[in-house]
């Protein structure tokens, strides 16, 4: 059974991006209420950015309903972590040498068709009667 009140109900905002400040006064303005399990002073937590919400936006809700907001991926969730620097270095080549142009083998690479000294046999498949 749902309650009906004379009020009708409230499109939920989206908040994630938003600074703390930011996403407060959207959802006040809204008459909703903001609730931040992570940081329990909201108003201390100014210039945090909102990274998940619940309900999710474009919800319909009861006015002065409660936005769950959070400003921390948490352990283990999301963000990409330390990147540099890289050990060990990536190796060399790639972009950082200039390619021969098409056609012209580079010296010291091996000739197509003839196999490098020490290298295991070609393979073939053997096909065999059904």
């Amino acid at each position: 059974m749902r309650l009906v009140s004379g009020k009708a109900d409230v499109r939920v905002p989206r908040l994630v991006g938003l600074m703390a400040v930011d996403a407060y006064e959207t959802a006040r303005v809204q008459g909703l209420s903001l609730h931040a399990s992570d940081r329990p002073d909201l108003r201390a937590a100014v210039v945090d950015h909102v990274v998940r919400q619940y309900p999710r936006p474009g919800a319909q809700v009861p006015p002065e309903s409660t936005v769950y907001v959070w400003f921390d991926f948490g352990e283990g969730e999301g963000g990409g972590g330390i990147r540099e620097p890289r050990v060990p270095w990536p190796p060399l080549g790639g972009l950082r040498r200039e390619l021969a142009e098409p056609g012209v083998p580079e010296p010291g690479a091996p000739e197509p068709g003839v196999p490098e000294p020490g290298a295991p046999p070609p393979r073939r498949a053997v096909l065999s009667p059904p």
